[in-house]
This record gives structure tokens, C-alpha cells and sequence, in this order.
């Protein structure tokens, strides 16, 4: 590229000798030359380095920061505000394959954590102003406020085939108005950064304290919209917080779950202390083993203790642990809300909404574990119930937000066990 520029610039005669020493002002043009093909694009404000290198150049939206962790995608063509604030999103930055991110703005009500814990998003095309009547802000406004960078205007398509042809990297993302980038400072980030395997990021994004949650779903009222409020709610469900979405604890309302909100490393004295109906084993980042180190053993008291219990993603996998069954990263992992699961219970197959990038291991399965549910793209396990006992998982999302609503009848079926565990 170099040889081209300077033969075209200079003239045919221009082209450096490749036998002999190089004059004083050909080494300098060639270094002038050689920073301006590794420096930024003309009008680039971002970019995304690989550790192997790989380069994606675009233009920055929201906070002028630089953000490093695991690269994945997300094919959802909805709800990009529901994703940014997924709690199990911490430590991943999210590319999105749907190209419009932001047209629609952000608000207040459509998040699922006060705090994302995402990294930064990547996206197709620029962000356009916000046209939804909805909209309290853009969605440029509102990174910036959560510190929060993007890219926009990459190459989404590369680099989704590289996430699925070579599995999730990790990168280094840095939006720089200035257009100043240091790429080796950014891979070298980038290649020091530790990985999800082994990391409890669990316990950074639950809560600190217990509450109590008795807001329902999202209802459409002839003269006002908004989140109903539950009343007369015959069940009272603890809720292990590992990351938990507010959609999700807005289900259980909806079946008639009063719910107390518990921080990760609560202990099974004070769950039982509740005095509660069942247990809900909440959604959440990071690896499902380390986070097991301190949940596994409470985990192991709740199912003696003969409550019903369910589980969702990883509350599911740690469930599936405490049982005696184990856990392993995948390649590219599962996100998106075109995912088909089977319940093999009743034959049916349901389009889910996914996000994890770990899932229980076929090999050993404890023998009172049973498969309920799997995945059509690869067959992995997406349900599990204990023989015999009044508790199930789902490695799925149910509660969509967003995605489709085909598995919301699992909320009803754990509303069923606690109705049978009061006989």
C-alpha cells in the first residue's frame, strides 16, 4: 500500500530499491507512511483492537472512555436498552447485527438494572435522532451519562463471522473524539485482560442489600401506560440476586409472587429465615463456578430444605452444580431472541431469548437430574428438573425483555409448585 501511494505520488522511478540502502528522505517518507496506514481513518473517533491484532475502525457515541473485555454478539432486532442493562451482559461489550441501534431513543422504564453493567456496545450504522414518543433522551445522551462508549459505522458483519468462525475475542474499545489512538497500548490492554472463565462478576451486580419487589409488568391502560402494582399476592419468594433483570421479578409478581430481593452471598439461615414459599435463583454474569465457590453450599441447603425452587441462566447452571454436575464455557455462547428450544416435556418448541456463554456439561450428569428442555441450534441443554422434587431451571430467558413471549408460562408452572408445596 505504501509502494502504491509513493509510485503514484512520486512517479514510476520512485519505488524503493529492495537491494540497496535507503536514502535519508525515503526511510523518513516510508515511517511518515507507515504511521499514517496504522493511525486513524479520516474522521475515525473509535476503534476496536483485538489481542490478535484485528482492527475496526468507526466513529464514537457516547462516553470518551476506553473499555476492555470479551466481544460478543447479539442478533435481537428489538429492545437494544433492555440488552445495554442486562446485568449478565458485565464485562462483555455487545455487538449488535441488527444495523438501527438508538432510532428509537432511551427512557426510564425499558432497563433492567439502574446501573449497566455492560461494557460498550458496536454497532452498523450511526446512531439518527431519537423518533419514539417515548423517548426522554437519545441513546448518545445516555451512554455518556452511564460512562458508556460505542463504536458505530463497523464492519458488524466481520466481525460477527469472526465471533463465530473463532469464538468471542477479547478487545479493547476506545472511543477518542480527538481521533488520537494508540493500537499497540489498546491490544496490549487488551491481551492482559484476564477472561470471563474464572471470573465472579456476580457478585459486583447484585445488590447490597435485601428488598422487597411487588412491581408487576408493563400495562396498557386506556387512559395511562405503566408498570402495574401487585396486590394480593398469596406467595412470598426469596430471590437469590446474581444479576437479576427487573422483567423477571416483574413475571413473578405477575403469578402472585411477593418477591424479597437477597444479595448472592446470602446464606441459607438468612434465606429460610424469610420464611419464604419457594426460591428463585436469579439470572447473572461471569463464570458459574467461581460464583458457585460461595453460592453452591446455600444452594445445596434450599433444595434439602424441600422448597420449590426455580432457576434461570445462572441460576440454572448453579443449580445444575450443586447437584453435581458442571459447567463449561462455550465458543460464541447463546444471545439473541430467535433462539429454538424444545420442552421435551410436552414436545413443543418455543422461540427464546438467550444470553449466556456458559452451559451445563453433558458429560456426568448427576442421575436425579433430568434434560427438559434443549436447543435446536446445537443441542445443548436449556432445562433441567430434579426427580422427584418440587425444582426446575431454564438456561433461557423466559421473561424476554425483549424477545418472545413463547416461555412465560414457566413462571406459571413454578406459581403451580408453590401452590401444590402448600397442599
Amino acid at each position: 500500500r505504501v509502494s502504491t501511494f509513493i509510485h503514484d505520488f512520486f512517479g514510476p522511478r520512485c519505488r524503493f530499491p529492495q537491494r540497496r540502502r535507503r536514502l535519508p528522505w525515503e526511510r523518513a517518507f516510508a515511517l511518515i507512511a507507515s504511521r499514517a496506514v496504522r493511525g486513524a481513518p479520516h474522521g475515525a473517533t473509535a476503534a476496536l483492537v483485538l489481542t490478535d491484532g484485528t482492527l475496526f475502525w468507526g466513529r464514537g457515541i457516547g462516553a470518551a472512555e476506553t473499555r476492555v473485555g470479551e466481544v460478543c454478539f447479539n442478533t435481537s432486532m428489538t429492545g437494544y436498552q433492555e440488552i445495554l442493562t442486562d446485568p449478565s451482559y458485565a464485562g462483555q461489550l455487545i455487538t449488535f447485527t441488527f444495523p438501527h441501534i438508538g432510532n428509537v431513543g432511551t427512557n426510564g422504564a425499558d432497563i433492567e438494572t439502574v446501573n449497566p453493567a455492560a461494557l460498550g456496545l458496536i454497532s452498523r450504522a450511526e446512531v439518527t435522532p431519537a423518533s419514539n414518543h417515548r423517548a426522554e433522551s437519545d441513546l448518545h445522551t445516555w451512554l455518556t451519562r452511564h460512562r458508556m462508549p460505542g463504536l458505530t459505522g463497523a464492519d458488524t458483519r466481520r466481525l460477527t463471522r469472526r465471533i463465530r468462525d473463532g469464538g468471542a475475542p477479547i478487545g479493547a474499545l476506545q472511543h477518542a473524539p480527538d481521533g488520537h489512538f494508540d493500537i499497540d497500548d489498546l491490544r496490549a490492554q487488551a491481551t492482559a485482560w484476564p477472561g470471563l472463565a474464572g471470573m465472579d462478576l456476580a457478585i459486583t451486580v447484585s445488590c447490597r442489600q435485601s428488598f422487597s419487589w411487588t412491581e408487576g409488568p408493563w400495562h396498557f391502560g386506556a387512559e395511562s401506560d405503566g408498570y402495574a402494582t401487585g396486590d394480593d399476592l398469596p406467595f412470598h419468594v426469596v430471590a437469590l440476586d446474581f444479576g437479576a433483570k427487573h422483567n423477571i421479578l416483574r413475571n413473578l409478581v405477575a403469578v402472585g409472587c411477593r418477591v424479597t430481593v437477597m444479595p448472592a452471598d446470602s446464606d441459607a439461615d438468612s434465606v429460610l429465615g424469610q420464611e419464604p414459599d419457594g426460591i428463585f435463583l436469579a439470572n447473572g454474569p461471569g463464570d458459574p463456578a467461581a460464583t458457585g465457590a460461595y453460592a453452591v453450599p446455600t444452594i445445596r441447603r434450599l433444595i434439602d430444605s424441600g422448597k420449590p425452587i426455580f432457576g434461570i441462566c445462572l441460576g440454572h447452571q448453579m443449580l445444575a452444580l450443586a447437584l453435581g454436575a458442571r459447567t463449561e464455557k462455550m465458543d460464541r455462547g447463546h444471545r439473541g431472541g430467535n433462539h429454538p428450544v424444545q420442552d421435551l416435556t410436552t414436545g413443543k418448541v418455543e422461540i427464546t431469548s438467550q444470553n449466556h456463554g456458559f452451559v451445563v456439561s453433558e458429560t456426568d450428569l448427576p442421575g436425579d437430574l433430568e434434560v427438559t428442555h434443549r436447543s435446536l441450534f446445537d443441542g445443548s441443554i436449556e432445562g433441567l428438573a430434579v426427580k422427584g422434587r418440587p425444582i426446575f431451571s431454564v438456561q433461557y430467558h423466559p421473561e424476554a425483555s425483549p424477545g418472545p413471549r413463547d416461555s412465560q408460562y414457566l413462571f406459571a408452572r413454578f406459581a403451580d409448585l408453590l401452590r401444590q408445596a402448600r397442599g
